[in-house]
């Protein structure tokens, strides 16, 4: 299993007092009618701290979920009491926590895993569960430093696109083909030309072990969607966020050559001038 990992049980029995801290970063698009620090308050795991993904994304864009720069990033980071050398643990409650995984390692900080399961396997394994806030820690010196290509921007996007690069797009089947919304209003529907749909739900195991599937069964995903691992590899999705998904599940299978695109359709979807496809009904 991928080294970015940590299990349910390894993590209930790491010792107190060491330099890891784990991190609730559960996140809810503004539709869902969910407020994730509301329910981190509500249980959680035992001295967890909560990040909102919102406060690590850039408040200036237009876009949604987009890098902040770098001292926004060390800001919030090392707010949270974590340093240069602090084990990062991250959990969710659904599908952001790859989001975080490849936020850090961007900015040059690669001592962190993800729960496998996350929340929702710590809950159903009966394991300890803390209620309220968390108490805010000694702020920390966190030195973020980007780490050049690991994002990709639009006008390079435009470029992959009419030069045919292997993209897959983490979105629904339903999404992507553009028979049903994007999920933003003003944001046309579709995909963009040769991309491949691969969902992220694909790649978590059902319910009760919401874990991740092996890195095998993730290789037979890719292979099976039509995936051209020859080479590098773009990642998408609406907004950037599912898309790390895909990303992590490369790294799994050892295929390390992957790029994400941080605007994704939400980006994509709004310039007049993109090509965009929907599939036939």
């Amino acid at each position: 299993m991928s080294k970015w990992l940590i299990e349910t049980d390894e993590l209930a029995a790491l010792p107190e007092g060491g330099d890891h801290v784990v991190l609730d970063c559960s996140w809810y698009v503004p539709d869902a009618g969910r407020d994730a620090h509301d329910e981190f308050r509500a249980g959680h795991i035992p001295g967890a701290r909560f990040l909102d993904l919102n406060a690590v994304s850039d408040p200036d864009s237009p876009y949604v979920n987009m890098l902040p720069k770098a001292e926004v990033f060390a800001r919030v980071i090392g707010g949270l009491g974590i340093g240069a050398e602090t084990e990062v643990i991250l959990y969710d409650a659904g599908y952001v926590s790859a989001r975080l995984w490849w936020m850090l390692r961007t900015f040059g900080h690669d001592r962190v895993r993800i729960l496998n399961g996350g929340w929702r396997k710590w809950l159903a394994e009966g394991r300890a569960v803390e209620t309220g806030d968390f108490a805010a820690p000694a702020p920390r010196v966190f030195p973020a430093r980007l780490t050049e290509g690991r994002v990709v921007a639009l006008p390079e996007m435009r470029r992959l696109v009419a030069d045919g690069a292997s993209i897959i797009d983490a979105r629904t089947a339903a999404r992507f083909d553009g028979h049903e919304g994007s999920g933003y209003p003003g944001v046309a529907s579709g995909y963009m030309p040769g991309a491949i749909n691969t969902p992220w739900a694909l790649f978590y195991e059902p319910a009760p072990s919401y874990r991740f599937v092996s890195p095998e069964r993730a290789a037979q995903i890719f292979v099976a969607n039509g995936v051209d691992l020859s080479g590098q590899v773009i990642t998408t999705c609406g907004s950037g966020v599912t898309a790390s998904i895909l990303g992590f599940m490369l790294e799994a299978i050892g295929h390390s050559d992957w790029r994400l695109y941080d605007g994704s359709w939400h980006e994509w979807g709004q310039q007049a001038d993109t090509p965009k496809e929907i599939k036939p009904l």
